[in-house]
């Protein structure tokens, strides 16, 4: 059998096969190695007013837009 490529996987392809083949721990490590190779997600201090959390996500959802947008 040969070992499967696990940098060609996508991230989903890689967990699928990591929760198939549970006792692989080349895999899983391969997908740890992945989630923590992301960059931090941002934090928000509890102080925020509502109209300040709703700025804060409407400039996530456009920072999203502009990544998928063709250029």
């Amino acid at each position: 059998m040969t070992k499967p490529n696990f940098d060609a996987m996508s991230e989903a392809e890689l967990r699928a096969y990591v929760l198939e083949h549970r006792d692989d721990q080349e895999a899983f490590y391969a997908f740890a190695d992945r989630l923590t190779a992301k960059p931090p997600s941002a934090t928000y201090p509890a102080s925020m007013t509502p109209e300040e959390i709703h700025k804060a996500v409407l400039d996530i959802i456009q920072q999203k837009q502009r990544r998928r947008s063709p250029s």
